[in-house]
């Protein structure tokens, strides 16, 4: 039972989560996600994840834009959402680091 008090929730998201969370590699999620997703929409979802490591990091608007190629506007999303968000960025990217 999910404890997410979240505006998104319905029965076809929690469907979509759940067939997530049986995927068992990477090469699984690239079948999956190719199916489901446009090449864009997995571009952009990549993209942000690579820009909430650099504003952890403390990297710079600037620096972010030339390495990411994000807009501005991506990354002031991002970046309120690694502060002032559910904490789902720093839950993942925690998970990354210690990975490693």
């Amino acid at each position: 039972m999910s404890t997410v008090d979240s505006r998104l929730k319905s029965k076809e998201l929690d469907l979509f989560f759940e067939a997530v969370l049986k995927l068992q590699s990477v090469d699984e999620c690239y079948k999956f996600f190719e199916d489901v997703a446009t090449i864009n929409e997995l571009k952009a979802l990549a993209q942000r994840i690579h820009v909430a490591g650099m504003l952890k990091e403390k990297k710079v608007y600037t620096e972010i834009v030339e390495e990411t190629g994000a807009s501005t506007a991506t990354i002031s999303r991002v970046n309120k959402c690694v502060n002032y968000g559910t904490g789902g960025y720093n839950l993942i990217l925690d998970r990354l680091d210690g990975k490693k």
